[in-house]
């Protein structure tokens, strides 16, 4: 059984603690959302806290705090796009979160193990966010996923090896989205070489501080 305490009212009267105001929509879909994460949480270690409210502050809270980021980033026009891929989606977060407050164009949650993906499916059944869908399969397996305008990575691997995975599967003018509990690097830091720090943003969770980093590909020197 989920938490029983999980419903729309209490879960926005948490989020105006936590400095954000829900619409009922948002908050519905975050109570249905916990809720079944706190069940299937009893059978599969899917996020290691137990409390719901717990999980809202130091893990959904994120979703939101991206979804303004992500507002705040010139994408391109056109059918389904911008074209993102979330990968090793695990839980959902943020994926599923943060298409409750950011809608833009098509989102798919790249999850390689089966029983994770079968929650991801179960969560996106309750909740139908718009053109978001979640995929079963290994990053080298899911080619026809790309190229993506978003290349999104929470400890998905070390973010070195996340740009250098993400490069080849960027549309043009493509970027990379870092979660990260650290600062960006500096531009001079070999580690980006190849890539610029487009925009980073930083707040503040129970588990400490937090960034987002948006990276984009520039020309390697010769």
């Amino acid at each position: 059984m989920g938490s029983p305490d999980v419903t729309p009212a209490a879960v926005a009267a948490a989020a105006a603690g936590l400095g954000r105001t829900l619409e009922p929509a948002q908050a519905e879909g975050l109570a249905r959302y916990l809720a079944e994460l706190a069940a299937w949480n009893q059978r599969m270690n899917l996020v290691g806290r137990a409390d719901w409210r717990e999980v809202l502050a130091d893990l959904v809270a994120d979703s939101w705090h991206l979804a303004d980021f992500l507002a705040g980033l010139a994408w391109p026009d056109g059918d389904g796009r911008p074209k993102c891929v979330d990968v090793g989606a695990g839980a959902g977060l943020p994926g599923i979160p943060l298409r409750l407050f950011w809608e833009a164009g098509s989102y798919v949650l790249l999850e390689p193990r089966q029983k994770r993906a079968a929650f991801l499916n179960r969560a996106l059944s309750l909740l139908r966010p718009p053109r978001t869908r979640a995929v079963c399969a290994r990053l080298e397996q899911a080619g026809n996923l790309f190229p993506a305008d978003l290349f999104l990575s929470r400890a998905f691997r070390p973010w070195p090896e996340v740009l250098e995975l993400a490069r080849p599967l960027l549309a043009p003018g493509g970027r990379c989205v870092i979660l990260a509990g650290e600062e960006p690097p500096g531009q001079d830091d070999p580690r980006l070489a190849g890539w610029a720090l487009e925009a980073a943003a930083f707040y503040s969770s129970p588990s400490g501080e937090r960034s987002f980093w948006s990276l984009i590909p520039v020309s390697m020197p010769r």
